[in-house]
């Protein structure tokens, strides 16, 4: 996992820096496991825009994740580690020793030929999907579940990870990649190692083009617009533009718009940092 930096033969290359791509295996994805993806364009059922800046970049096609890993006892061998383009990780197809194919969050330092599985009783090694109850305490984890039986919600992002802290009756500790610490189920799955391209966070588009490519348009500030189109529009010259707000007036930097009441809130051990 490594990235590339370019020498400056053209002003899109000057500042691009881009993933290395060298744990790809293969550029052909298992047609077996593609869905179609529409693009909306930010644009709802009646073709109003609800949602700016999006629009154009490339035809993409989804790949079916595997978020659960509730096929037990049966292991898997890796075959590939592909590229997605429906998210930041590395996806692996793993084929089961019954034939049946899938793909997963590809961990960091999977190979092709290794050998995984899931279930109770296994071993906590990476890649590996056992219960919360059975792993050793201070093991990083990935693709945690928050309902026994729901699939990873937690910790699926390029280069994320979760440490399991302590376990308490029911419940295991865990801190998360923001800095929360909560409390989870211990019958809740998840998947041992990190989650891979830890280096995506070093990447650099180098060019509003290759923005374009990945379907984000240009993106203008609130303090350059009118009033009549953002708070913190108009004034003369170069104005501040007030506290920083939504659209919509909802302020941001700061402002909490989590829900005190929030059922959920009774599991979170300490916020995240801000």
């Amino acid at each position: 996992m490594a990235v590339r930096k370019f020498k400056p033969i053209t002003p899109g290359t000057r500042h691009k820096i881009i993933a290395a791509y060298d744990e790809i295996t293969t550029s052909t994805p298992e047609k077996s496991l593609l869905q179609p993806k529409k693009s909306s364009g930010g644009r709802n059922n009646t073709g109003k825009m609800t949602m700016r800046y999006l629009g154009g970049g490339h035809k993409q096609r989804y790949r079916l994740i595997d978020f659960k890993r509730a096929k037990d006892g049966v292991p898997a061998t890796v075959k590939t580690i592909e590229y997605d383009p429906n998210r930041t990780a590395r996806i692996a197809l793993v084929c089961y020793a019954d034939g049946e194919k899938s793909y997963i969050l590809a961990p960091n330092g999977l190979q092709v030929g290794q050998t995984i599985v899931s279930g109770a009783g296994v071993a906590p090694e990476v890649g590996n999907a056992l219960p919360l109850s059975e792993i050793p305490l201070g093991t990083v984890v990935h693709a945690i579940e928050l309902y026994p039986g729901q699939g990873a919600a937690m910790a699926r992002s390029a280069g994320t990870y979760a440490q399991l802290l302590a376990r308490e009756g029911k419940f295991a500790i865990i801190k998360l990649p923001s800095g929360e610490t909560r409390m989870v189920l211990v019958t809740c799955r998840a998947t041992v190692g990190v989650v891979s391209n830890v280096d995506h966070n070093l990447e650099s588009s180098g060019k509003a083009g290759r923005n374009r490519w990945l379907g984000r348009r240009p993106h203008n500030r609130g303090v350059v617009m009118n009033p009549v189109d953002h708070p913190m529009g108009g004034g003369e010259g170069r104005q501040s533009g007030g506290h920083p707000r939504s659209r919509t007036g909802l302020l941001a930097k700061g402002y909490k718009t989590r829900n005190p009441k929030k059922t959920t809130s009774k599991f979170i051990i300490s916020k995240r940092k801000k």
